[in-house]
């Protein structure tokens, strides 16, 4: 155990500090101190710009062993630069043109990331003793994406966590596909460009959205005949339509992060035995098991109450596929 303690307290730490910088001052490096280092330190820009974000989170790494550790463990692993043609050669954007449009207390804008601006690119890695290397992207330009926005804070978006996050669902999803949460219509467009697909069933609960989506970004769908918005609650609707057998792949996405979803994603899970012969999917699943992975340990570790575990191991207990079982 104490070698698990050891694990589980260290990707707390590399999770806090590369929180607190990415949401509190995300721009703090710029483009000018990352190229005045590198020239300094004959070093490329990617090894100055990891040099200064370890600084900038705090890391010691010159006088603290253990900082250098943490270093070289997490923080240098999870950084990666990013190359825009990938995400600009994406058919969805290709193909979607934005306006800017305030409908109710939604808005439809671009938003854009600074060069050397950090962000979670996609899900942590989780190596086989549970250490959890979080995936961060930045570009070295400006980048601009499209948001939707809900009183003036963002709620979708698409951007390259956006991207890689949907990959695999996108590739799963085949036959009559049933999605939860419109937002920008990112996993209904390119599950409709699949020939596999026969149609996509959108549940979203907000008019608004809806009226925006239909207005000026599902004429510009290249099959939106095969897509079918329903205004409805998510929950009420899986309840009613499950158990009838119509959907052959279900895909859920109504959180804006692992945060507000990890309550949503174990009832929705409660819903599959409705749908024994239906696929089903959750928008940053590993995600959300990382979190439940650590409530978990410390409901193991609780020294007033200790979670019984029987004959299972803690290491056991906490990977994603018993994660998936418990939820």
């Amino acid at each position: 155990m104490s070698r698990l303690d050891e694990i589980m307290q260290s990707n707390d730490i590399i999770v806090g500090i590369l929180s607190e910088y990415i949401n509190e001052h995300p721009r703090f490096i710029d483009a000018a101190m990352v190229e005045d280092l590198a020239r300094e330190c004959h070093v490329s820009n990617h090894e100055a710009f990891c040099t200064l974000l370890s600084a900038a989170c705090g890391l010691d790494t010159v006088e603290n062993p253990s900082h250098r550790a943490l270093e070289r463990q997490y923080l240098i692993p999870a950084i990666r630069r990013l190359d825009p043609t990938v995400y600009e050669n994406d058919a969805y954007a290709k193909t979607v043109r934005f306006p800017s449009v305030t409908h109710g207390k939604w808005e439809l804008c671009q938003h854009s990331y600074a060069p050397y601006e950090p962000f979670v690119r996609t899900h942590p890695t989780v190596t086989k003793d549970l250490c959890e290397i979080p995936q961060i992207g930045y570009f070295d330009l400006e980048f601009p994406f499209p948001a939707i926005l809900e009183n003036g804070i963002e709620w979708m978006t698409i951007t390259p966590n956006e991207v890689e996050t949907m990959r695999e669902p996108i590739a799963k999803s085949h036959g009559k596909v049933l999605t939860l949460g419109l937002g920008l219509g990112y996993f209904a467009f390119h599950a409709s460009e699949k020939p596999e697909v026969e149609r996509v069933t959108v549940v979203e609960r907000s008019r608004d959205v809806i009226e925006i989506f239909k207005t000026y970004l599902l004429p510009q769908f290249p099959h939106a005949d095969k897509i079918e918005i329903v205004e409805a609650d998510a929950f009420l609707y899986m309840q009613k339509e499950l158990p009838r057998g119509n959907f052959d792949y279900v895909f859920a996405d109504l959180w804006h992060d692992a945060s507000d979803g990890l309550e949503m994603y174990r009832k929705l899970k409660k819903y599959e035995v409705l749908a024994p012969h239906t696929s089903f999917d959750y928008w940053i699943e590993p995600s959300l098991l990382s979190l439940l992975r650590h409530i978990v340990y410390r409901r193991i570790t609780d020294k007033k109450e200790p979670l019984p575990l029987g004959n299972l191991s803690p290491e056991t207990v906490l990977t994603d596929e018993f994660l998936k079982k418990l939820s």
